[in-house]
């Protein structure tokens, strides 16, 4: 079963990998084994990265953040040339002015802040995926992302493209208690199947080696991650 992978990094990033050791992390790997347990005959043959440049300024590292996010995006394209294709936006950093947290609220009392936008990933991704289903002979699309703005979609796609098997793997540890803020349901109602999950050994056993070789100088696992 022909697969193409679409993963929304921004929500990879925050939902699973970010405050773990897992952020080099081998999504082919990841996900071909999530999809063979899934369904043995699954075969990825692409998968669609869509993230955004890392400003420095805003970084938890500074500048050592988006030398490891370039670092990353050089491992994969070394590694996975022909098979992951990493497709970037950008971010927009700009004056926001809302109104202070109380209740009831006051549209008077204001604050000012730094208002952080990542901008055209969820358009690249859902037309990506709508042109996919249109134009390629695929048999299944995977959805990796938890982000309801991508519901339509997925809707298109079930109703223009009913033969397509569509997936979608929720990027969040695997919940521990029942007060677990639950997944976002939106998604799943258009999916004819739903990962809730991605767990620590799925996430241990899929690691980049910590030096990628290439024709020039190698690629190193950031000292922080």
């Amino acid at each position: 079963m022909d697969t193409i992978i679409y993963i929304d990094g921004y929500n990879l990033y925050y939902g699973r990998l970010r405050h773990t050791s897992y952020k080099w992390l081998d999504p082919f790997e990841l996900f071909q084994a999530i999809l063979k347990a899934q369904n043995p005959s699954s075969n990825i043959i692409k998968i669609k990265y869509f993230t955004a440049p890392v400003k420095a300024n805003f970084a938890s590292h500074g500048q050592a953040s988006a030398a490891a996010q370039n670092s990353y995006h050089r491992a994969l394209n070394q590694l996975y040339s022909d098979r992951i294709e990493i497709i970037q936006g950008y971010h927009t950093v700009e004056k926001g002015n809302p109104p202070r947290y109380k209740k009831p609220i006051d549209k008077n009392d204001r604050v000012e802040i730094w208002k952080f936008e990542e901008k055209q990933t969820d358009v690249n991704l859902a037309l990506h995926m709508y042109r996919d289903a249109i134009s390629e002979n695929i048999s299944q699309q995977v959805l990796v992302s938890n982000d309801s703005d991508l519901e339509l979609p997925l809707k298109l796609i079930k109703k223009d493209k009913p033969n397509i098997r569509v997936g979608l793997i929720i990027p969040r540890k695997k919940p521990t208690s029942s007060h677990t803020r639950p997944p976002n349901e939106s998604l799943s109602q258009y999916s004819d199947w739903t990962r809730r999950h991605i767990l620590d050994v799925e996430c241990q056993h899929a690691q980049l080696e910590d030096k990628i070789p290439t024709n020039k100088k190698p690629v190193l696992k950031p000292e922080h991650w």
